[in-house]
C-alpha cells in the first residue's frame, strides 16, 4: 500500500481510511473456525457494528467482496463504526479459507450464530447483520438473534428465504431495511416491496440505476450513505467523499 498525508483528496476505489484492523476467528457450534477481519475506530470506541455476510461462495462471493472491503475501508474513520467480515465456511480469500463445505445456507447458521456470538463476546455494541445477495437468505433464515438491532439486506434475490422467514421476521419485530437495485437480476423493487409487504416493519428502499453487484462508486457510496442513516439516525448523510487526513491507497480492487 502506498501511504498519503495531504490537502483534502477525493476517497476513491482503492482508498484506505486509518481504522484498527485485526485478523479474528470465528469458533462454530459445530467445531469450525471460520476467518475474519474486525476493524474498528482508531480515535474512538464503535458507535455501532455491522456484521456483514457475504454474497455466494461458489459464485465468487466471500470477506473481500468489494462493497464489503469498502465499507471496512471507510466506515470506521468516517461514521466511528465497527465492520466484522468473514467467510463462511468452506470460503476462501487473501485473509484464508474457512473451515468446513459450502451447505447452500443450511449448515451456514452456525457461522451467523459465530459471528453473532463473535461481536457480543467482545462488547461491540449496536450489532446490526448487513447481508448481500446470498448473505441476505443467512440473514432472513437465520439471524433473528435478540442480541441484534435489525438488519440491512443488500440486493435479496429470495431464493432460499421463503415466506415463512419473511413471517418470522415480521414476528421477530426488529428493523429490517431492504436495498434493491432497479436493474438487479433475481428481485426488482415493484416485486420486492410485493414480497416484503408480509414484515410490517421492513422499508424497501428502490435503487434507481443500481444492479446486483453495486458496481461502481456512486453505488457504493449509496449504499454505505443508507448503512449509515439506518444504523446511526443523528449521522450526517451523505458521507464525506474527501479526506484530509491520512489515508493509503490498496494495490487492487477485488
Amino acid at each position: 500500500m502506498t501511504t498519503h498525508t495531504s490537502d483534502p483528496s477525493l476517497i476513491r476505489s482503492l482508498t484506505v481510511l486509518p481504522a484498527v484492523r485485526q485478523d479474528v476467528e470465528l469458533h462454530t457450534a459445530d467445531g469450525l473456525t471460520l476467518v475474519g477481519e474486525l476493524a474498528r475506530p482508531a480515535e474512538a470506541a464503535p458507535a455501532a457494528t455491522l456484521v456483514t455476510l457475504h454474497p455466494l461462495p461458489t459464485h465468487g462471493g466471500y470477506m473481500d467482496s468489494h462493497v464489503y472491503r469498502k465499507a471496512a475501508w471507510r466506515l470506521p474513520a468516517l461514521a466511528d463504526l465497527a465492520v466484522l467480515r468473514f467467510n463462511t465456511r468452506g470460503t476462501a480469500s487473501p485473509r484464508g479459507t474457512s473451515g468446513g463445505a459450502f451447505d447452500g445456507g443450511a449448515a451456514e447458521r452456525f457461522d451467523v450464530h459465530a459471528a453473532i456470538e463473535f461481536a457480543e463476546f467482545h462488547d461491540l455494541p449496536k450489532r446490526w447483520l448487513v447481508g448481500w445477495s446470498f448473505g441476505t437468505e443467512l440473514v432472513l433464515m437465520h439471524g433473528r438473534d435478540p442480541s441484534i438491532e435489525g438488519a440491512i439486506l443488500l440486493s435479496p434475490p429470495l431464493h432460499r428465504a421463503t415466506d415463512a422467514d419473511l413471517d418470522a421476521w415480521a414476528a421477530f419485530g426488529k428493523p429490517l431495511v431492504v436495498l434493491v437495485p432497479e436493474l438487479d437480476d433475481y428481485l426488482r423493487p415493484d416485486e420486492a416491496r410485493r414480497r416484503f409487504a408480509r414484515v410490517p416493519q421492513a422499508e424497501v428502499i428502490g435503487v434507481d440505476g443500481a444492479k446486483h453487484l453495486w458496481v461502481g462508486e456512486s453505488a457504493v457510496r449509496r449504499v454505505l450513505d443508507e448503512i449509515v442513516a439506518h444504523v446511526l439516525p443523528d449521522h450526517p448523510v451523505p458521507l464525506p467523499t474527501h479526506w484530509s487526513g491520512p489515508s493509503t491507497t490498496a494495490e487492487d480492487d477485488a
